[in-house]
């Protein structure tokens, strides 16, 4: 299926189902109510520093903030807090740099909570629960969108060592505060997929293990409830693309110890999703599943959520790609004569910036695997049946034009072969063994 079919089927079931299922009402509030903020990927320390006095200036008496530490940098790690509730909950985004989509979400929920706090069901989670958040952990990973903190330690694995400042903060605030229920606010790669055929994970979800043997305690069925209330709220919205990522117990990671601590954690990893709008289509979801799940603290019904959802949630695999041309004649651009098969190219998001000094975002993408890759998905699937797919000779090419093959032997320019860029020519050969092909695409997934 191309990539215009599948996001056309993608909104199709949106609308659908948004009338009839749990989350909806959350889902059209989003699409009414959400901030005008940038691309996740381009969110700045500035812009959480101006976020959070914002949200505190036009609602002091609702939402509190302190710095609880500062980066290696010396940027600040501003905690913020709503409600007044007995049960503590404590939220963490962008532990890793590179990995925003839940920072929005965030300050969503908090435009929400000011918006709707003469609703009962704002009411009620203000007078039960008290919610801690963290908006962005690693401010110094974000300024170069990256995982790793300025000193190039992965946070997430410093929960013992406590060599990091952002680490530090953060241990020093969930014992301080000693929540019930913590969110551990990831993004995973785009090669993430779950079932078969392969679809993109767009969300996986994870009750933490709090020791080797993945055992249940009252803390982690606790977290296996919240991910079926989740699950009710967000599966309409994503169908088939939710996954359930590795359990295994690592012994220095923050959410398992913060779990062995005696907080119940729910890790939410945010993935790709096959439309032209992937921020837009994940940071309502994470909207949903945050704002689903403390309600359902707030009103106790977690309590009475079946946590064998959790447990039949498929494992995610890595099977994920983001372009594959099936079946097409592949010329590489070497000696190598002509052959059936398919081309799979990867891409990874990157920040970088322009003339002016200004962020800007784009992908990187090269060439993954080359062969038979019927058992691997992709956001988008080419059909080239009867078409010839060669490296990118000509910059000029546009589709229904016409162009003929380079000297191969001469040819000094990108090949298809495995991490080479993933810009190719989809061609059809003319009638008449004229030597000419027509462009049936132009593939450039970078950009």
């Amino acid at each position: 299926m191309q990539r215009l079919g599948l996001a056309i089927l993608f909104f199709s079931v949106l609308s659908a189902t948004a009338t009839a299922q749990p989350g909806a009402n959350l889902a059209r509030i989003w699409d009414t109510e959400h901030l005008a903020q940038p691309l996740p990927p381009l969110l700045t320390h500035r812009d959480i520093e101006e976020g959070v006095a914002r949200v505190v200036r036009e609602t002091p008496d609702l939402f509190s903030q302190e710095v609880i530490g500062q980066s290696v940098e010396r940027r600040a790690l501003h905690h913020v807090w709503f409600g007044h509730g007995a049960t503590h909950v404590l939220l963490w985004s962008q532990m890793h740099g590179d990995e925003p989509t839940a920072t929005a979400a965030l300050f969503d929920v908090f435009e929400y909570v000011k918006r709707h706090r003469q609703e009962a069901p704002v009411k009620r989670l203000l007078e039960a629960l008290t919610v801690h958040v963290v908006p962005m952990l690693n401010p110094d990973g974000a300024e170069r969108y990256q995982r790793r903190n300025a000193q190039e330690i992965d946070i997430n694995r410093d929960a013992l060592r406590l060599q990091t400042p952002e680490g530090r903060a953060l241990k020093a605030l969930r014992d301080r505060v000693q929540p019930v229920l913590g969110f551990n606010l990831h993004n995973e790669n785009w090669r993430t997929s779950v079932g078969t055929p392969p679809k993109p994970a767009s969300i996986s979800l994870l009750a933490v293990a709090h020791d080797v043997e993945r055992s249940d305690d009252a803390n982690r069925i606790l977290a296996k409830q919240t991910i079926a209330v989740i699950l009710d709220a967000i599966e309409p919205m994503i169908p088939g693309q939710i996954g359930k990522y590795d359990d295994s117990f690592e012994v220095r990671a923050f959410g398992d110890n913060i779990a062995r601590w005696g907080t119940g954690v729910v890790l939410i990893e945010s993935g790709a999703a096959p439309t032209s709008e992937p921020d837009k289509i994940l940071v309502r979801v994470n909207f949903v599943a945050i704002l689903s799940a403390l309600d359902a603290m707030a009103s106790g019904a977690v309590k009475g959520a079946d946590p064998a959802r959790y447990d039949k949630l498929p494992y995610n695999e890595s099977k994920l790609l983001h372009t594959v041309v099936t079946n097409a004649t592949i010329i590489q651009g070497t000696s190598v004569a002509p052959y059936i098969g398919d081309v799979g190219i990867a891409a990874r998001r990157v920040v970088t910036r322009d003339a002016n000094g200004q962020r800007k975002l784009g992908l990187a993408a090269r060439i993954d695997d080359i062969g038979d890759l019927r058992t691997l998905g992709a956001l988008d699937t080419i059909d080239g049946t009867g078409l010839t797919v060669t490296p990118l000779f000509d910059e000029q090419a546009r589709p229904q034009g016409t162009v003929r093959l380079p000297d191969w032997s001469t040819w000094k320019g990108a090949t298809i072969r495995i991490d080479q860029p993933g810009n190719l020519l989809l061609l059809k050969p003319l009638p008449g063994n004229s030597g000419e092909y027509q462009v049936v695409r132009v593939i450039r997934v970078a950009n």
